[in-house]
């Protein structure tokens, strides 16, 4: 079973996210943070679904806050998205889940949503509610990264990380910039476009570690278009994380009930954390 959280253990979320990291590089392999949707498959279902995916290999998760709204994400995250909503998770519920999920796994979850849910509490205070459900970091879907100083001073004063994004696209200044605002990890997005299953591994995550590597040592985490071991392989080979998250969400959406949603999805983490296995 997954070791459950103690308050002796570490209290800083960027502290708690940096000996993820290291843990993983001791062993020689990529650190596996699966996405799933707060509340699925239900409610009472969704702690015990994070709770098989710690025990299949998951050394921390990416909680996504259901958001009408959600423009990175593809058909799938939307879809499970509009289905927690629908059930009953709003932010506090969410945040009620996130700090089960945690106590209940002991690891690392990163609080995964957009501006206007963050704006609406003001970040200050968002930042002090995900710290109090045990969050260790923040990844806001939609911040630009010349707009982020403000909102990683409110996450990090509540010792949670802050999460900016690379793609192929973005130039070497940018690169440069993002490495200096000092993430607490880089989120590496493989692919252009909305979040989604893809047939096909990433052929832009080797160039992109390059050119990361390069400016910086902070961990460097691909996701968007990882959906199979293959993928989550490739990018484990050049990176330090892998996020794979609407191949999993389907796997919930696609199961006829909570119980089955819990066992596929598990399945599935154990592949991809011997994957991530370099």
């Amino acid at each position: 079973m997954s070791k459950k959280w103690q308050p002796s253990m570490v209290e800083n979320g960027i502290d708690r996210v940096r000996a993820m990291f290291a843990a993983a590089r001791a062993e020689n392999r990529a650190v596996l943070l699966p996405y799933m949707t707060a509340g699925l498959p239900d409610i009472e279902t969704s702690p015990a679904l994070f709770a098989a995916m710690a025990d299949a290999g998951a050394d921390g998760f990416e909680v996504g806050i259901p958001y009408s709204d959600p423009l990175m994400d593809g058909p799938v995250i939307h879809s499970g998205g509009l289905r927690a909503l629908e059930s009953g998770v709003d932010l506090d519920t969410a945040f009620e889940l996130v700090a089960q999920i945690v106590t209940t796994t002991g690891k690392p979850v990163m609080v995964m949503t957009y501006v206007n849910p963050v704006m609406a509490a003001s970040p200050d205070l968002f930042a002090h509610r995900a710290a109090a459900a045990g969050a260790s970091g923040v990844i806001v879907a939609d911040l630009p990264a010349e707009e982020a100083a403000p909102f990683q001073r409110a996450f990090e004063s509540a010792g949670l990380g802050m999460v900016l994004f690379v793609a192929p696209t973005t130039d070497e200044a940018r690169l440069r910039a993002i490495a200096a605002a000092d993430p607490c990890f880089i989120y590496g997005v493989s692919e252009l476009g909305v979040t989604g299953v893809r047939d096909a591994a990433s052929s832009r995550v080797g160039e992109l570690a390059r050119r990361v590597r390069a400016v910086t040592d902070i961990p460097l985490v691909f996701g968007v278009g990882i959906s199979t071991p293959t993928h989550a392989a490739t990018a484990a080979a050049v990176g330090d994380g892998v996020i794979v998250g609407s191949a999993l969400v389907a796997r919930v959406l696609e199961s006829p009930e909570a119980v089955t949603a819990v066992e596929s999805v598990a399945g599935a983490v154990a592949d991809l954390a011997e994957a991530v296995r370099r």
